[in-house]
């Protein structure tokens, strides 16, 4: 029966000098995994000062720009499914933010209007951009760079899931 024996002194990785396609910190996928993750991580404690989680800060964030709005309109802004915005609305219902009524027009929509709470709500949430901003010790300069990078990225990865 042959040995088998291993060259440990031979690097694993490709050659000195060459880039490594597969480095873990030069996939964009991680980059933006990890940053979405810690920017949240920020707005946790200032959101939950206002008794919101970031998704529900994210239907208000909704709301607060357009009221009433259906269920299948806030899941379309927010980019989520049916199933994960109808929890989400009812959650903010129970905190008394917000109301589901059918429309009269079409017992087939559910319409969500923000509560007098949900309005004076809007309120304390002025300062949770700034507040987040200080802690991430970004300018609005920063800010809208990021978001003018990350918008036609979003629009392009769209592009990219819709052509298979």
């Amino acid at each position: 029966m042959a040995s088998t024996t291993v060259d440990t002194s031979a690097p694993s990785g490709p050659p000195e000098g060459a880039t490594n396609p597969l480095a873990l910190e030069r996939q964009v996928c991680f980059a933006l995994a990890v940053a979405s993750r810690s920017v949240i991580g920020v707005y946790r404690p200032v959101l939950e000062r206002l008794g919101l989680t970031h998704p529900q800060y994210l239907v208000m964030l909704a709301l607060w720009e357009q009221s009433p709005l259906s269920v299948t309109d806030v899941g379309r802004l927010l980019q989520l499914d049916l199933a994960t915005a109808s929890p989400l609305i009812k959650r903010l219902e129970g905190l008394g933010l917000v109301d589901r009524r059918r429309d009269p027009a079409d017992e087939r929509t559910l319409r969500v209007t923000l509560t007098d709470a949900g309005r004076a709500l809007r309120e304390e949430a002025l300062s949770v951009p700034v507040t987040v901003m200080e802690r991430l010790d970004l300018t609005l300069e920063d800010v809208q760079a990021l978001h003018a990078a990350l918008i036609p990225l979003i629009a392009k990865s769209r592009a990219a899931s819709a052509a298979g």
